[in-house]
């Protein structure tokens, strides 16, 4: 008898502490996470709840604010400038998309068997991504200039009269797509580039044997394989191109003087509608309803994102 209540102690033991061990881990997985999580709800999660107050108010010239309720989104929707941002802004978005396929292309050729320099391409392709978006806005204004812009001069090479582009509403929206799309596919064309050297060769070697040429090889195999990485590439461009402001705020400048542009409409983003609202015209509790507009915006276009991506992406 007391040799059994022997034996059934230490197992007893045991369990305990196989119990408190589980607690003991989730505790240091708390405890290593907290850093960050702490960060994440200071500097994000606690901006959006604030800002998402803010929405509901009114404020003064000299700060305070008072409680208007709806008010703020009532006039939201009834301001032909917002709509008028807001399709400016999914304009740009949409024909920025097309900097997707450009970039699956340019990194299907550098992935060709064989091709010398590769680093060298790689290099030259991703230096728009790391350089600053005011210094690639400064140049892209001054190329596009109407009167001594390098776009220009070399359009009246060949005896074409060329506008000026930013200063143009028939050109200002491509010209400013142009530059996004300059500065957006290097990171793509990495991306994709890493996505194609994951394919395994069996199934080009597979496809060369059945008699598939490259172009066939590349619609039948390569772009299927790819769709996850054009998912991933295509919510990252859209979620950037929706937040669209130092562009178009460097290149046509701010207030008084960038009204003054005669393409301004066509260029004005929500960004951009949202800083003149909070900074210039002091009108905050108003910008902060447009902020929390676009914030919807994005997650109603994310979720369509994920929602479409059932029929075309293909995962192994």
């Amino acid at each position: 008898m007391s040799t059994t209540a022997e034996t059934r102690r230490p197992a007893g033991a045991a369990h305990a502490v196989k119990r408190r061990r589980p607690r003991a881990e989730a505790l240091w997985g708390y405890a290593f996470i907290a850093p960050t999580g702490l960060g994440l709800a200071i500097f994000y999660l606690w901006p959006v709840v604030q800002t998402a107050y803010f929405s509901f108010t009114e404020w003064g010239a000299f700060g305070g604010h008072t409680w208007t309720g709806l008010e703020n989104y009532t006039r939201l929707f009834s301001d032909p400038e917002v709509g008028r941002a807001v399709l400016n802004t999914l304009t740009y978005t949409v024909l920025g998309l097309l900097g997707i396929p450009l970039a699956i292309v340019f990194a299907a050729l550098l992935n060709r068997p064989g091709l010398g320099g590769v680093s060298l391409y790689r290099t030259a392709f991703f230096l728009p991504v790391v350089t600053m978006p005011v210094a690639v806005a400064m140049l892209w204004r001054w190329l596009y200039n109407g009167d001594y812009g390098l776009v220009n001069q070399v359009l009246s090479i060949v005896g074409i009269d060329g506008p000026n582009w930013i200063a143009d509403p028939a050109t200002a929206m491509y010209a400013l797509v142009v530059v996004g799309i300059w500065m957006s596919v290097g990171y793509n064309l990495i991306i994709f580039l890493a996505g194609m050297q994951g394919i395994p060769k069996e199934l080009y070697e597979a496809a060369s044997i059945d008699g598939a040429g490259r172009i066939r090889q590349f619609f039948r195999i390569t772009l299927p394989m790819l769709s996850p990485t054009a998912f991933f590439i295509s919510i990252v461009s859209v979620i950037g191109s929706l937040q669209l402001f130092d562009l178009v705020f460097v290149m046509t400048g701010s207030g008084q003087s960038a009204r003054a542009n005669p393409a301004y409409s066509r260029l004005q983003t929500v960004v951009q509608l949202f800083y003149e609202r909070a900074f210039v015209t002091n009108d905050r509790g108003y910008a902060a309803a447009i902020v929390i507009a676009l914030l919807v915006l994005i997650a109603v276009l994310t979720m369509l994102q994920f929602r479409l991506q059932r029929k075309w992406v293909h995962y192994v």
